[in-house]
């Protein structure tokens, strides 16, 4: 039986991930690297850092005793996306990647909307210009840093850099592709349009590739490095929320996955290209041949409960011990926390507001308020951010006929239970506990020959654990909380850019 190799390069690590093909779990193994906030509200990390990591995190799971090198038949890579990483005439970078969480690119999404025209740009790429995409963070780097971007040859993304890195092959596949702004998503193919427009050199854009396409071999260098088998194919893969899709099977018309990671995101599957007018979800290509997905973010879904768990000292910085120990405490406390409202905008904010100067603010704070009380307000204020992501996919006409989620978030029953109830709907758990890392596996499987389509991989790998059911008794509560929750943000609005002045 082949063994499948998924590599994700996260924002706070490299997993990678060994899985044979009935989809179980050979052997984990994640190595972290640093996220650099050179000034507020930047978000920069070191591409050789990255590469460090993957290494680690392969050696590291090669150590396990059921791993054979040789018997890994293909690997597959997933990542954060949107990251710019800018390579020079050696293919070095020029400098740090500026990455998805950075907004310092307000000026250039302003640049970019009044030169291609908002309505133009959301038909040709689904989306409109926000901070986090790639075309800004280019633009940025060509007008406050112009001696680095005229060293600049190549843009990659930061799963495509590292593919690179493993096969010396140079490409980007197509989903991470659709998430720089640059690329036409109906046509599937770079927007020579764009490009003129924005004055971008089209020899700065890599040839795009299929997510089960074959991109590349592991070198014999890598081979030394890492302990894998020099010659073992390498797919194009997949953006880390289009391996998330595949990772949970989200891969037909029917069916969303909800994921709480660092972000968050409600994710659709669709059979054709449905974009929001108003620009208020994305429309991205998918891993799935011809197909798409539109999805709603939220910027700091798991990170707002890292950041109270790190605030607040819940007994250090401990895994899944210190996270169950508070959504126990916040289980103790009844829906809506005595009235405390938590707005999850520490990283500004995607859908539905487009924001970023948005900013966290607790709501209703008094001296009646423990840490469970404020526990209590994260989870729920995350749910509701996923809410509203939710009702707009709903809008578009999608149908919805099952709720999958994934992520860390969604080992939390209390979590889980929250979400049931505030979005009204069963959600599935299934036995994919992987995340990305299992897409991209099941991306190398096709591309190797184990399986005929991405359809078949899912449908052999991915089985459904148990539902969470929304709890009926709390239903009012949790609209009358969700109406006041959507208040806040319009009522705040006008006062964030003042306040992040201020620092």
């Amino acid at each position: 039986m082949a063994l499948l190799l998924g590599l994700d390069v996260g924002t706070t690590g490299c997993k990678a991930a060994v899985f044979d093909e009935a989809g179980r779990t050979i052997a984990s193994h994640t190595e972290e690297y640093p996220l650099y906030h050179p000034q507020p509200g930047w978000a920069e990390q070191e591409p050789e850092e990255w590469w460090r990591g993957v290494v680690g995190a392969i050696r590291g799971m090669l150590a396990d005793d059921g791993v054979d090198a040789g018997e890994i038949a293909a690997i597959g890579l997933s990542g954060q996306m949107h990251g710019a990483v800018l390579l020079d005439e050696a293919r070095l970078p020029v400098r740090r990647a500026i990455i998805w969480s950075d907004g310092r690119t307000t000026a250039q999404c302003r640049t970019i909307t009044e030169t291609v025209g908002a309505e133009k740009l959301i038909e040709l790429t689904g989306n409109p210009a926000l901070e986090g995409f790639t075309a800004p963070k280019v633009l940025w780097v060509r007008e406050q840093e112009p001696e680095h971007f005229a060293r600049a040859r190549l843009l990659l993304l930061p799963k495509d850099y590292i593919r690179y890195r493993l096969t010396d092959e140079i490409a980007m596949e197509i989903s991470d592709a659709a998430g720089t702004l640059l690329f036409d998503v109906r046509q599937g193919r770079w927007s020579g349009e764009l490009l003129d427009a924005l004055g971008l050199p089209a020899s700065l854009l890599p040839e795009v590739r299929g997510s089960a396409e074959v991109c590349g071999h592991v070198t014999p260098d890598v081979a030394k490095l890492t302990g894998l088998v020099a010659g073992t194919p390498v797919v194009g893969g997949g953006a880390d929320n289009a391996c998330g899709a595949v990772g949970t099977g989200v891969v037909r018309a029917g069916l969303v996955a909800v994921s709480i990671g660092t972000s968050g995101t409600v994710l659709a599957h669709a059979d054709e290209a449905r974009i929001d007018p108003e620009g208020r979800v994305h429309t991205f290509n998918h891993s799935v041949p011809g197909a798409y997905y539109l999805m709603g973010v939220h910027q700091a879904a798991g990170y707002s409960l890292r950041w109270l768990r790190d605030t607040l000292g819940f007994g250090g910085k401990g895994g899944d011990v210190v996270y169950e120990r508070m959504t126990g405490e916040a289980a103790d406390v009844p829906p809506l926390a005595k009235g405390l409202v938590f707005l999850p905008y520490l990283q500004g904010e995607r859908t539905p507001h487009m924001d970023a100067a948005a900013r966290g603010v607790f709501f209703g704070l008094s001296g009646v308020h423990t840490r469970a009380h404020l526990t209590r307000a994260v989870l729920e204020g995350v749910a509701f951010s996923l809410r509203d992501s939710w009702e707009i996919l709903r809008e578009q006409g999608l149908p919805i006929d099952e709720v999958r989620i994934t992520g860390g978030g969604a080992r939390s029953d209390v979590w889980m239970g929250i979400l049931a109830s505030v979005l009204g709907v069963e959600l599935v758990r299934t036995s994919a506990t992987e995340g990305p890392a299992f897409g991209a596996a099941l991306l190398a499987g096709v591309g190797a020959g184990v399986w005929s389509s991405i359809s078949e991989a899912c449908e052999t790998t991915i089985r459904p654990l148990d539902t969470i059911q929304p709890d009926t008794s709390v239903t009012e509560q949790y609209t009358e909380g969700y109406g006041f929750y959507q208040e806040l943000y319009p009522a705040l609005k006008d006062l964030f850019p003042h306040g992040v002045k201020l620092g």
